[in-house]
């Protein structure tokens, strides 16, 4: 007997030894096929009875205090009203609904109100947002800023952005503008000719805006560097306000940010510190001082989502809209503040990004550690591992919001500094 079991011993030994000498062969990744579109919707073409078929709820992070989810707010208005639906009865707006449990609860309070279309608009909301769109697959889910649609495998989620660093890109040149008429007045010399820029968190979108933002402003102001803090909040007036008292302590002349409150402009305004927002004007409120601002006009997508939807038609995993097709905008410009020729100046840098003359995160024109990148691999597919899956340089350029909608250029390049995470 114990014969037998020495012998038994043995060969679980051999196959235990054999099992660890064979190499396990790595699950292949995954792969997905990219649809990413930006053609508008001709709204002119829907007929009553088809708008009359859709009902839509909108979900926002905040209220209209932020200016982020006021713009998505007026939009939603927009676009409905413009159709002949009544706000209430064709379509309903949620606000203050938290990235968390609670954006579910509300999508599910809005497809019990009838809804066929449920938007949500901050990058928070999409795990529960793919939770409801699981749930309810006769309902069209759309969700701005997200990275997910395109992997999710879901025909009734999708995903919208724009290309706003093109808009930063004319914020960041008006801004180098004022910097140049700031070195030849003397009030500044070109070695101190340094932007502050209060971002909101670490995230691929809001280095990405960042960066077209800074490099807009090497367009015309070779010498200008930067420096960014963050906040870690998408809205909080308090620490926006200390974010640019930071940067104006650190020396910093000109004052940009992605964040959502008027806590940085109207300390701009009281230090006198010029400044370029985000997603509206504020040359009410701070004269003095605001420059001009980029936005998304969500109206283009809405028109898109509502317009496809009632026609029975297919909307794509992503959706990118884009200067050409007026997604992307510039405010009335602040001629009291701006530098001369500044309008100018943005109407020719306008028309180099459309026809593509000028290209945002053009290579040559960029360095990390002094050396130019000719290659690299972004985290596209966004799977959770934050894992580089995607070749983005492209014939000389990071391509943004090309693979997806949402962005994902993440790199810290020259001239930028980090001065907090």
């Amino acid at each position: 007997m114990k014969k037998i079991i020495a012998l038994l011993l043995a060969l679980v030994m051999v196959f235990a030894l054999a099992a660890c000498g064979k190499k396990t062969e790595a699950a292949p990744e995954p792969t997905f096929e990219f649809d990413n579109d930006s053609t508008p919707f001709d709204v002119s073409t829907l007929t009553a009875d088809e708008v009359a078929k859709i009902k839509v709820g909108f979900i926002f992070l905040h209220d209209e205090n932020s200016t982020y989810d006021l713009n998505f707010m007026n939009a939603a208005r927009e676009a409905c009203e413009g159709l002949g639906m009544v706000e209430g009865q064709d379509f309903f707006l949620k606000t203050g609904i938290p990235e968390g449990q609670e954006c579910y609860d509300a999508a599910a309070e809005l497809v019990d109100a009838g809804c066929n279309i449920i938007f949500a608009d901050s990058f928070g909301h999409e795990s529960f947002m793919i939770q409801a769109a699981k749930e309810f697959p006769e309902v069209q889910f759309c969700h701005a800023t997200g990275t997910q649609a395109h992997s999710a495998g879901l025909s009734n989620f999708h995903n919208a952005f724009a290309t706003i660093f093109e808009g930063r890109f004319l914020g960041g040149v008006a801004a180098g503008m004022k910097l140049n008429q700031m070195i030849e007045e003397g009030k500044i010399t070109a070695d101190q000719a340094k932007i502050g820029y209060i971002g909101a968190y670490p995230y691929a979108e809001v280095k990405s805006g960042y960066t077209a933002f800074f490099l807009g402003a090497r367009y015309v102001c070779p010498s200008a560097t930067m420096e960014v803090t963050f906040t870690n909040s998408w809205y909080d007036p308090t620490l926006e306000k200390e974010g640019a008292i930071k940067l104006i302590n650190n020396n910093c002349v000109l004052i940009s940010e992605h964040a959502d409150s008027m806590g940085a402009p109207t300390e701009c305004e009281a230090n006198n510190i010029p400044f370029v927002f985000y997603n509206g004007s504020a040359e009410a409120d701070c004269p003095n001082t605001f420059i001009i601002a980029s936005r998304i006009n969500w109206v283009t997508f809405m028109q898109v989502m509502i317009g496809r939807v009632a026609k029975g038609e297919t909307l794509n995993a992503d959706w990118t809209g884009n200067l050409a097709n007026g997604a992307v905008e510039m405010t009335a410009l602040n001629e009291n503040v701006a530098a001369p020729g500044t309008a100018e100046k943005l109407e020719e840098v306008k028309a180099g990004l459309i026809n593509g003359s000028i290209k945002v995160f053009d290579t040559k024109t960029w360095t990390v550690d002094g050396k130019e990148y000719s290659s690299y691999n972004a985290d596209v597919n966004d799977l959770g591992t934050f894992t580089p899956d995607t070749e983005s340089i492209v014939n000389g350029e990071f391509a943004e919001s090309v693979f997806r909608s949402a962005p994902t250029f993440d790199i810290d390049i020259d001239g930028i500094t980090i001065i907090d995470k």
